[in-house]
């Protein structure tokens, strides 16, 4: 998949959700989790990316660990009910296992952000996501093992070179993967980037999807164009423009992670 093509893809599927929310209404939210797996290696901070089979929500995706919350996860000690946090931990750590054979401790993650996808989304999962650690790469380590049943393939990437695969065409991100990647760019340890984590508030993410001459635009609360699901109108900016020359997240009441990594060549950041 040539560049082109890649903004081709993204362009379709938001005009193939628009039609299908038009004859079938909104989807239900369904409770999930993920988990950004890190660990330091020689080229820098790396994290566990996923191929999804085809065949299946969000099919061909690049993706982090994860799935539905499942009712056993709900479940704590005594047969206590768990909270949504909670369940959602217990969730994602379970996936993990499940999809890469790497066991995570649920206490040891933390929470940073809650996505709901548009509400045109064939397909919803209100996603809970965690980052931990795991042990740095060893020389010797093998190939990534996966379930090769909802996961086709694995592989683990630096946080740079996943964003630059995908800008070329290579790989497909799903919104909520291509910010959480451009988040931890900028760090170089694991540490760090759990670190930086900690230390903000979870942001919750309800996405918009609204057009511009240029492409479309994913929208969260705060921008100028949310209320109206119009990416057009002026005003702050909280959202993620998914254009020909690249993506580019900014949001003016925190942080402006930036461009990917072709318009950043174009536009360097200090």
């Amino acid at each position: 998949m040539s560049t082109a093509d890649r903004v081709a893809a993204d362009h379709a599927r938001f005009r193939q959700w628009a039609r299908y929310a038009h004859e079938h209404g909104d989807s239900p939210a369904i409770a999930a989790a993920t988990v950004v797996l890190l660990r330091n290696a020689e080229a820098g901070i790396e994290t566990l990316m996923l191929r999804k089979n085809s065949k299946i929500a969000f099919g061909g995706m690049w993706v982090f660990p994860g799935g539905r919350v499942d009712d056993s996860d709900r479940i704590g000690a005594g047969g206590t009910t768990l909270d949504d946090v909670a369940a959602a931990r217990n969730a994602a750590a379970r996936e993990a296992h499940e999809e890469a054979e790497i066991d995570v401790d649920p206490d040891s993650m933390v929470i940073f952000a809650h996505w709901i996808p548009p509400a045109i989304a064939p397909k919803r999962y209100a996603t809970w996501f965690f980052a931990a650690r795991v042990k740095d790469r060893r020389e010797d380590e093998g190939a990534v093992k996966i379930d090769e049943g909802e996961i086709v393939e694995g592989e683990w990437m630096t946080p740079r070179a996943c964003l630059q695969r995908h800008h070329e065409g290579e790989i497909e991100l799903a919104p909520p993967t291509w910010v959480t990647l451009a988040t931890l760019r900028e760090h170089h340890s694991a540490e760090a980037a759990l670190e930086h984590l900690k230390a903000r508030t979870p942001r919750h993410h309800a996405t918009r999807i609204g057009n511009s001459e240029q492409g479309p635009v994913a929208m969260w609360a705060g921008d100028g164009g949310y209320e109206a699901n119009d990416a057009t109108l002026g005003g702050p900016r909280h959202r993620l423009e998914m254009f020909g020359d690249g993506y580019r997240y900014v949001d003016t009441f925190e942080e402006d992670l930036g461009q990917d990594p072709a318009r950043d060549s174009e536009t360097p950041r200090p």
